[in-house]
């Protein structure tokens, strides 16, 4: 855990988050742990005897073609652990969120295949987390340079305000925007963010994103990582990092699999 003492953001960064719901910071990363926190994901994506972490579609899979994702990585390797439980990055949402501390609720490691792929629908993260309060946001850092060519991020300005809508399926996809005929967000325009390698995003959970297939002949590689303000509980909703963890609801997300990454005091 590491203590907040002097900003890492700009004010114009955290003011544009809070307004809408997403926000662009370069080089979180230098060339070094470009290359490192590379051949970790590598690694660790490779391996089929690896046993914490989750891998939630297998090749052929109507998901895989989205998303070859795996989830909690940090549990299987190090290299991954060193960048999961990164202070900088967990400050940052410290930031950004304006909440007292920030814990992990997971990491996953992102590829978007080449050949066969998919674009990732619009959607919004938080129906699929079973958390009580809102708040909750996510990182995520490119390792490649990503562009509409390989599956760079689209979000709509301000739409975390819509409120929570429903669940949607992201390989079998519903028109997210059909939930908000009528309102500001039916004909909003959305905006692209290409990014060079080594830099990130941060998005609210309720902000409505989007990533473009990948029609390159490599993978769109990015680390993700999902930040809860300190205090958060959980809501009794199934949910595939906490089935097996006994809680009950209204029971705070903390202890060993959810640490508490970045406080004020």
């Amino acid at each position: 855990m590491t203590n907040a003492i002097q900003s890492l953001l700009t004010l114009e960064q955290r003011t544009f988050y809070q307004e809408n719901g997403f926000v662009q910071v370069d080089n979180v990363l230098n060339e070094q742990e470009i290359i490192e926190l590379r051949q970790c994901m590598d690694e660790v994506m490779v391996e089929e005897s690896a046993s914490l972490s989750l891998q939630t579609d297998k090749k052929g899979g109507s998901y895989y073609r989205v998303l070859n994702q795996r989830v909690n990585v940090w549990r299987d390797h190090g290299g991954m652990h060193k960048y999961s439980f990164n202070p900088r990055f967990a400050q940052m949402a410290l930031e950004l969120t304006g909440a007292s501390g920030i814990r992990l609720f997971h990491d996953h490691a992102l590829w978007k295949m080449p050949g066969d792929s998919k674009p990732t629908p619009w959607h919004q993260d938080y129906p699929y987390w079973p958390m009580t309060e809102q708040g909750a946001m996510s990182i995520w850092i490119a390792l490649d340079d990503v562009d509409e060519s390989n599956g760079c991020m689209m979000f709509v300005p301000k739409s975390q305000n819509a409120g929570k809508l429903n669940h949607i399926d992201l390989a079998n996809p519903q028109d997210l925007f059909e939930f908000v005929k009528g309102t500001d967000y039916e004909n909003a325009k959305p905006v692209k963010v290409p990014l060079k390698a080594g830099s990130c995003t941060f998005h609210n959970g309720l902000t409505f994103h989007y990533a473009h297939s990948n029609v390159t002949d490599k993978p769109r590689r990015a680390l993700a990582i999902i930040y809860m303000p300190d205090g958060t509980t959980f809501n009794g909703k199934k949910h595939a990092i906490t089935m097996d963890l006994n809680l009950h609801e209204n029971q705070p997300l903390a202890g060993r699999m959810f640490p508490l990454l970045a406080s004020r005091s």
